[in-house]
């Protein structure tokens, strides 16, 4: 492929908070091989502040798959759109129809992409490998790089943009619950989007409570709205106080307050990537073991942080129709968890024993 005619170059992916940020290596990559090119990001609006502020980046395209661009003529409006940007070539990072056709429709010279859903719309395809989850996701994003000459870094850093708007909400927020500024803070995320990647609540609870006999820290949990009831449950089995903040805060505010404290504690689930984004290394919990959705593909990118999990046997994961009982959730104790959080002892206070 001639590639010194490339000056205007897009980039897709609508899919969820993780995976847009483990996407974001790629624009540096992308910048590195073309320092003068026009690159926008197109993603969903709920996303925006994800990739909004990235220094790699000249746009943020929006695509409101439940407003404006909802429907056959809300695409076709959208293509038309698209196609006034004149891109010069369009990198689909996650496979979806309406992607595939939007950029068709628009014109795009060179669309590169997966060979699946659509595929047919893409000029340069590759096999759609992923579910063999033999290495990470953000290395699998580079794989499509290779049409345009990018080979794989292996140094990937993953990027988030702090606003000082948000960090100022985020006083205001620790201020109004009279939160302790002077102790480290240790965030708990106890929810996911399957239950087949939900730690129960109860061994949360009890993973508190065995950090709160070593160590003085302050516990915030996080969460959409929806997220409240596994907050209200973890709260009834930890002995020592979580503050909710389920529901009350931003994209942004989230990532300075994980910037901000000292350990991410959570389920395989976006907050993971932002805090490694950050600079906040994690303890991921994890259950499914079937390749393209294990360790191996969706672990933490910061290779200071660690992960919790076992190995139970299973060879397909059922997700939310699981049939024995999330055994592979079940496997990993609070202890398990305790002992890879007791290695950032150094991130964390010392508790003062009762005399």
């Amino acid at each position: 492929m001639r590639t010194e005619r490339i000056q205007r170059i897009l980039v897709t992916r609508t899919d969820r908070i993780g995976d847009l940020v483990l996407s974001t290596p790629v624009f540096e990559a992308l910048r590195k091989r073309f320092p003068k090119a026009w690159m926008a990001c197109l993603t969903f609006c709920e996303n925006r502040e994800i990739v909004e502020g990235n220094p790699y980046l000249d746009e943020v395209i929006l695509y409101d798959k439940h407003g404006s661009e909802k429907g056959i003529m809300g695409n076709l409006l959208f293509a038309r759109r698209l196609a006034a940007k004149r891109f010069d070539i369009v990198i689909h990072l996650h496979a979806t129809n309406r992607m595939h056709l939007v950029s068709w429709l628009a014109g795009i010279k060179i669309r590169i992409g997966y060979n699946r859903k659509c595929g047919w719309s893409l000029t340069h395809r590759l096999p759609d490998r992923k579910k063999e989850g033999l290495k990470h996701e953000a290395e699998y994003n580079f794989d499509l790089l290779s049409f345009i000459d990018i080979k794989f870094d292996r140094t990937l850093k993953a990027y988030f943009p702090i606003r000082d708007s948000a960090a100022r909400s985020l006083r205001m927020l620790l201020k109004h619950y009279n939160i302790s500024e002077s102790l480290p803070r240790v965030i708990i995320n106890p929810s996911a989007s399957c239950p087949s990647k939900r730690w129960p609540a109860e061994r949360f609870g009890h993973l508190i409570n065995k950090m709160a006999e070593k160590y003085d820290t302050v516990f915030l949990a996080i969460g959409a709205s929806s997220d409240r009831p596994f907050v209200a449950r973890l709260r009834e089995h930890a002995d020592v106080p979580i503050y909710d903040f389920s529901g009350r805060l931003s994209l942004s505010m989230l990532a300075v307050l994980l910037k901000e404290s000292a350990l991410l504690i959570s389920n395989d689930s976006g907050p993971v990537h932002i805090a490694n984004a950050v600079g906040t290394p994690a303890v991921s919990i994890f259950g499914r073991n079937q390749p393209g959705l294990s360790p191996t593909r969706w672990r933490p990118l910061d290779p200071d942080s660690r992960v919790a999990w076992k190995d139970v046997g299973c060879t397909e994961c059922l997700a939310h129709r699981c049939e024995i009982n999330f055994l592979c959730l079940d496997a990993v104790s609070s202890r398990d968890v305790f002992q890879e959080v007791d290695r950032f002892s150094e991130r964390l206070v010392k508790a003062v024993p009762v005399a």
